[in-house]
C-alpha cells in the first residue's frame, strides 16, 4: 500500500478573510481526500479544493472532439467503424525509438494502448473511459504508451483532472485520414506468431465485425452492410437545430432520399453531432451511394442556407425525424 504524502497545515493568510494560496504558481497541491486542504481553509480537502478537481474529472465534456482535424470522422470511428486506423502527427516530435503513433477504434484485450515491440504506439478510441472527458483520457493514455516499455500494453486509467487533452498534443494542421479494414489483422505485424490469447481475440473480433467502406465523395459518410439491408451513417458538422430544419425541408420535398429503394430513417446523436442515417437496398453498395451522396450534399446545403420558417408540412417532417433521433453518447 502505497504511504500517504506528508502534510503540513497551510496558515490563512492575514487580512483575507477567505482561502489562501498554497503555491508560488498559485495552483493548490492534491492531497488525500480527507486531508485539510493545503489552502488554509481549515476544510477536507475533499470539501475543499477536491470538490473543483473532481467535477473537472467527471464533468462531460459534450463535444471531445471539437477542434481537432477531422472531428465528424473522430465521432465515426469512435461509435460506428469497427476496424479503422488513422496515423497521428504529435505538435511535439516523437520520443526517440517511438516510430510512429496510431489511432485504432480497437486494440486486442480492449487494451486502451499497446507499445509494440519496434516501439511503435497503437492507441484504441472505443474503449470506456474514466472520466467526462474522451479527448482528456485518451491524451493521458497516449502520453504513457509514448514511454512504455517495448511490448507492452497500457492499462486504463483515471486522467489526472489538469492533464492535457488530444488538442493540446496533436498537431492542428495534421491530416486525419482514416483508412478502414475487413479485419484486425493490423493489430499484430506477424499473426502466424501472435500469442493465443491474441488470436482468439482477432477471431471474435473479425467475426463480429460489419463490413464498413468510408465514402470518397463526401466528408464522414460512412456505408455498412447488414444481413436485411444496407445503411449509410454520415457524421455532420452543422448545428443540429439547423441540421434538422434542413432535413425536414428536404424530407417534405421529397429530396431527402439517395435514390431508389432509399430511405432516410432518421438520426443520432454522438458527442455532439448529428448523424443522419439512410437505410439502402441490399444491392446498393458503397459505389453505387457516392454519386447520390455527393447530389445530396449539394441540396442539403441549399436547405441550410435557407432561412424562411418552416412550413406545416416541413414541421410534421421534422417532428417526425426528431421522435426517431437516438442519442448514443
Amino acid at each position: 500500500m502505497a504511504k500517504k504524502r506528508p502534510h503540513t497545515k497551510a496558515k490563512r493568510p492575514q487580512g483575507t478573510g477567505g482561502v489562501g494560496t498554497a503555491g508560488a504558481d498559485g495552483q493548490v497541491p492534491v492531497v488525500g481526500a480527507r486531508e485539510p486542504c493545503p489552502c488554509g481553509s481549515g476544510r477536507r480537502y475533499k470539501a475543499c479544493h477536491g470538490r473543483a478537481a473532481a467535477q473537472a474529472v467527471t464533468e462531460l465534456v459534450q463535444r471531445p472532439f471539437e477542434g481537432l482535424p477531422g472531428e465528424c470522422d473522430w465521432v465515426a470511428l469512435r461509435e460506428l467503424v469497427p476496424a479503422a486506423t488513422v496515423e497521428l502527427k504529435l505538435r511535439e516530435a516523437l520520443p526517440e525509438g517511438v516510430p510512429s503513433v496510431t489511432l485504432a477504434t480497437v486494440l486486442p484485450m480492449a487494451w486502451p494502448a499497446l507499445r509494440r515491440d519496434d516501439g511503435s504506439v497503437l492507441i484504441g478510441l472505443q474503449n470506456d473511459t474514466a472520466s467526462g472527458d474522451i479527448s482528456r483520457d485518451l491524451a493521458d493514455t497516449l502520453q504513457r504508451a509514448l514511454v512504455a516499455e517495448p511490448g507492452t500494453p497500457v492499462q486504463g486509467r483515471r486522467a489526472p483532472a489538469d492533464g492535457p487533452r488530444l488538442q493540446d498534443l496533436l498537431d492542428p494542421e495534421g491530416e486525419f485520414e482514416p483508412v478502414v479494414h475487413t479485419g484486425f489483422e493490423f493489430w499484430v505485424p506477424d499473426t502466424e506468431n501472435a500469442t493465443p490469447e491474441v488470436t482468439a481475440s482477432l477471431e471474435r473480433a473479425n467475426s463480429a465485425a460489419i463490413p464498413t467502406v468510408k465514402l470518397s465523395g463526401v466528408d464522414a459518410a460512412y456505408w455498412c452492410e447488414t444481413p436485411d439491408k444496407n445503411h449509410l451513417r454520415w457524421v455532420m458538422p452543422h448545428p443540429e437545430e439547423r441540421l434538422l430544419d434542413a432535413l425536414a425541408r428536404l424530407h417534405a420535398a421529397g429530396d431527402s432520399s439517395l435514390g431508389e429503394g432509399t430511405r432516410l430513417v432518421g438520426s443520432f446523436r454522438a458527442h455532439g453531432l448529428t448523424v443522419p442515417v439512410w437505410d439502402l437496398p441490399t444491392g446498393v453498395g458503397a459505389d453505387d451511394i457516392e454519386k447520390p451522396a455527393a447530389e445530396f450534399a449539394e441540396r442539403l446545403a441549399a436547405a441550410l442556407a435557407e432561412e424562411s420558417p418552416l412550413t406545416p408540412d416541413e414541421r410534421r417532417a421534422r417532428g417526425g425525424l426528431t421522435n426517431r433521433q437516438v442519442t448514443l453518447s
